[in-house]
């Protein structure tokens, strides 16, 4: 049955209304990165700057060290991208093999060792601030990257445990079986038959887990205090001052931060809705 006319555009008209709702935020960021500090505070907003500047992104990669904020957050770009990459890429191993694991395996307390990993990742990161500081002030890796990658592995990698088990489970058993049945191994059967179609939860896992680490703030604002470890984050929040805060530079900031999540997003896209939708029905 063809849906009625009037269902369509009431369809339409919420996709686009939604859309307005999802965009204007991130609209009004870019107008206030290009806009002039004093066009910013005045009392009547402009919709659009009279004078645009790009001063402030020309500040930022083009500025030199020291203690100059807008240089601290060009490194702070580099540390972000280096230290959500090895999380990633480190918590995506262990969720894929894991994952596999609980899911096809039987072993005493898997269910319990699975519920586990996810309280581990319900507790608040408050919670967990003082025995990793004492963590790694012990292995000497506060302020390092490393000890970042550490600290966002316990986030990232019990969502992507969860995750990857949860879709596992979704693809049909009958195809791995028929592997072994032709002389594969168990390990032969998961990278030669499973991973292949595993490929789009494995790469939506894997931009959410990047996501996780990209966006976290309490953790790298307690563990880092030199450009060496600062992420993104951290550097946004020292534009603001003592006695005064560049709203501009903060826009800049937030422009800059959500273009690698962006970037993310549209070159996976479809992988992206196959991972959401297909385990939904299990095979």
């Amino acid at each position: 049955m063809r849906p009625s006319r009037a269902y369509l555009v009431w369809i339409h008209v919420a996709a686009v209304v939604m859309a307005l709702v999802v965009l204007a935020p991130f609209a009004w960021l870019v107008i206030s990165s290009i806009s002039p500090s004093s066009e910013l505070l005045s009392p009547h907003p402009h919709w659009w700057p009279d004078h645009p500047t790009l001063e402030r992104y020309r500040a930022i990669f083009s500025s030199g060290g020291g203690d100059d904020v807008a240089a601290n957050f060009r490194a702070a770009m580099i540390n972000s991208f280096v230290v959500a990459t090895a999380t990633t890429v480190v918590s995506l191993v262990v969720g894929v093999l894991g994952g596999y694991a609980f899911a096809r395996l039987r072993f005493r307390f898997r269910r319990t060792s699975l519920l586990a990993f996810l309280a581990i990742y319900m507790l608040p990161p408050i919670a967990l601030v003082i025995p990793l500081y004492l963590a790694l002030a012990n292995l000497g890796l506060l302020d390092t990257k490393i000890g970042l990658v550490i600290t966002y592995g316990s986030i990232v990698t019990p969502f992507c445990l969860w995750t990857m088990s949860n879709y596992f489970l979704s693809l049909p058993a009958g195809l791995e079986e028929a592997a072994r049945v032709d002389g594969a191994s168990r390990m032969g059967a998961l990278f030669w038959v499973i991973l292949p179609l595993a490929r789009p939860g494995i790469l939506t896992t894997g931009m959410f887990g990047f996501l996780l680490a990209w966006d976290e703030f309490l953790y790298a604002l307690i563990f880092t205090s030199s450009t060496d470890a600062k992420t993104i984050p951290v550097a946004i929040a020292e534009f603001t001052g003592k006695h005064s805060s560049d709203f501009g530079l903060i826009a800049a900031g937030g422009v800059l931060a959500t273009i690698p999540p962006v970037i993310l997003a549209l070159v996976f896209q479809r992988y992206i809705v196959g991972g959401l939708t297909s385990g939904a029905v299990k095979g």
